[in-house]
Order: structure tokens, then C-alpha cells, then sequence
């Protein structure tokens, strides 16, 4: 059994009124600059220094008690931790951990790669956002660029979706994407925006330094992004579909950086 703790069992508790919060609510997390990690996979993946307090029932705590070490956990009992869990199963282990703090200088310069950036305006769907994290990762993009009104990156469904890759792909959000936009141009990057009149992405150059624009899911890009690009591409298609998913777009466009770059 575990330690000789105090147990959590009651969802009056106040730690555990605060982790709902976080789960919850984009401004308490923005206020508090911390979030909640859900998941054996997640545990593991997130940086032991970011880690500020875990919550874990007595049967996870038994089991990898190892891995807790040097951790400020906090015991939970199954009823408790199935109240507060955002998942249909829970794993017994959840933690509030610390927000990152970049900047987009951070993300422009953070890298000794050539620069390959998504900049994303406006998206809504945290499945979206998640998964366009973690096929960053993959893809080798060197840094994300949101607009302030895309959804929370922290909303427990897009870290969820990012299977950890959330540790690890530097991202900022930014007042504005007009100035956002310039500091690339000063910085040498060419910006790239999907319209259908643009060029054939497989014609396109993206061994240079490359940002690459991706807009709402349901309007695309606004006009005056749009008009701040150097160059205007598509993907092309086959049959009557004008366009695709903004995950997969950011996909197969990321994936023709990576193609051409080895």
C-alpha cells in the first residue's frame, strides 16, 4: 500500500477545486500559467522540472512509486480522481504543470535548423491543434505561430492530441499576425499562404527559410493575411474537392518541406 499520506476524498478539497479550474477555464490557466496533464504517456513525456504538483490514486502510486520520486504528489482515492479526469478511462495519474514561455524570437532564432514554421490564424479545433503539434514534431517544423484567437493550446483535448510532442515544438501566440508576419520577412523567412489561384506546393522552393500560413478551418485565411504573403500556393486535386482539413494541409505541406530538405 501506499505511504502514509493524506488521501483526497472529497471534490470539495481545494486542490482539487483548483485542478477543475484548470481543466476548465483558458483564462485560469493563462492567469496561473499552468495546465493539467493527463496519463501515464503524458507523465512520462512532460519534464520532471515542469511538473509542479501530481495528483495519483493509491493503486498508481503503489505501482511506480519509482517514477514519483522527487515529485509533490498528491494521493487521490478512485472516486475523486474519476470526477476531475477528462478521460473516459483514467490512468490514475494526472499533474499541473508549468506553461511555456516563448517568444517568437525564441521560436525564429531558437533553432539551428533553417526555419520551417506553421502560422496558424484563427483555428478552433483543439483535435486540430493537437494533431498539427505533434505531426510538427515529426515533420522537423522548427516552430508554431498563433494567432491569439486560435483555441487554448493548453484545453486538454489539444494536449491529449499531441501525444507529448507538446514538451518538445517550440509555439507562441501573438498579438498580431500583421506584425508577426513582418518580423519573418526582416528576419529573411518567405511566407507562404493557401489560395486556390496560387502555385503547385510540389513546384514551390521550401529549402530556404519558409513560414507557411494556415487559416480557420470552416473561412480559411482572411484577405489580409492573405495579402501579406510573398506567395500564394495549393495543394493540388484531383475530382471536385477545393480543399482539405487544416491539419491535413499543414501535414502534406510540412511533409513537402521535410521531403525536399533531405
Amino acid at each position: 500500500m501506499a505511504d502514509k499520506m493524506d488521501l483526497i476524498t472529497s471534490t470539495d478539497n481545494q486542490q482539487i477545486k483548483n485542478v477543475l479550474k484548470l481543466i476548465k477555464s483558458a483564462k485560469t490557466r493563462r492567469e496561473s500559467k499552468s495546465y493539467v496533464i493527463e496519463g501515464l504517456r503524458l507523465f512520462k513525456d512532460c519534464p520532471k522540472e515542469l511538473i509542479l504538483t501530481a495528483f495519483a490514486t493509491e493503486e498508481f502510486y503503489d505501482k511506480h512509486k519509482e517514477m514519483l520520486t522527487g515529485i509533490d504528489v498528491k494521493l487521490v482515492n478512485s472516486k475523486v480522481f474519476k470526477a476531475i479526469a477528462d478521460t473516459v478511462t483514467p490512468q490514475g495519474i494526472m499533474a499541473v504543470v508549468k506553461a511555456f514561455d516563448y517568444s517568437i524570437e525564441d521560436i525564429i532564432k531558437g533553432s539551428d535548423q533553417t526555419p520551417a514554421l506553421l502560422v496558424l490564424e484563427n483555428l478552433q479545433d483543439p483535435g486540430n491543434l493537437g494533431t498539427i503539434i505533434r505531426m510538427a514534431e515529426g515533420a522537423g517544423i522548427t516552430g508554431i505561430i498563433m494567432s491569439k484567437d486560435t483555441v487554448d493550446v493548453y484545453n486538454p483535448k489539444v494536449v491529449r492530441s499531441t501525444m507529448g510532442s507538446i514538451f518538445r515544438v517550440p509555439y507562441s501566440y501573438v498579438d498580431s499576425l500583421d506584425d508577426a508576419i513582418t518580423l519573418l520577412k526582416n528576419e529573411g523567412i518567405t511566407v507562404y499562404a493557401g489560395h486556390l489561384d496560387g502555385d503547385d506546393i510540389y513546384f514551390s522552393d521550401f529549402t530556404l527559410g519558409t513560414a507557411i500560413l494556415i487559416g480557420n478551418e470552416g473561412n480559411g485565411l482572411t484577405e489580409n493575411i492573405t495579402r501579406q504573403a510573398d506567395i500564394m500556393i495549393r495543394i493540388p486535386m484531383c475530382g471536385k474537392v477545393e480543399s482539405l482539413n487544416a491539419a491535413m494541409a499543414a501535414t502534406i505541406i510540412s511533409y513537402e518541406i521535410l521531403r525536399q530538405r533531405h
